[in-house]
């Protein structure tokens, strides 16, 4: 397991940022999604996750537990990254936002090398679908 974090500024407000969380607009290109579970401040989801090596998709189930307004918690508790668990955080800065993720990133049977360019660079696949999908969303 190896311990990642990352942040950026969103050009929008925490509001803008919030809303499109829980909208359809933020599906990424990456992961079909099924929802297997979902409350309140929990969602249960199974996803179709791209391979680290870029060839195949395996699947896996995430829980989200939402902390409104500050962010969310996610937990991978079957597939390849069981025991992954990060969270989420976004702080206003003005009319934008700072999203700082940080957490522990497993995948199994993967060095600790390539499992922290994979968690690197799923957060910046995500920050770079988000960008443009925030900007469409009203």
């Amino acid at each position: 397991m190896v311990f990642g974090k990352d942040d950026r500024i969103y050009d929008e407000s925490l509001e803008k940022i919030r809303r499109f969380l829980g909208s359809q607009a933020h599906v990424h290109k990456d992961l079909i999604s099924k929802v297997l579970e979902q409350t309140e401040n929990r969602k249960d989801v199974e996803v179709d996750v791209k391979n680290p090596d870029g060839k195949g998709i395996h699947e896996e189930t995430w829980k989200f537990t939402f902390n409104p307004p500050t962010g969310f918690d996610m937990e991978a508790t079957s597939g390849p990254m069981t025991g992954t668990k990060f969270t989420t955080k976004y702080a206003p800065t003005g009319s934008k936002t700072k999203v700082e993720v940080s957490g522990e990133f497993h995948i199994q049977d993967v060095d600790e090398a390539a499992t922290k360019k994979a968690a690197l660079g799923f957060m910046e696949q995500v920050y770079n679908e988000d960008i443009p999908a925030l900007k469409l969303f009203k």
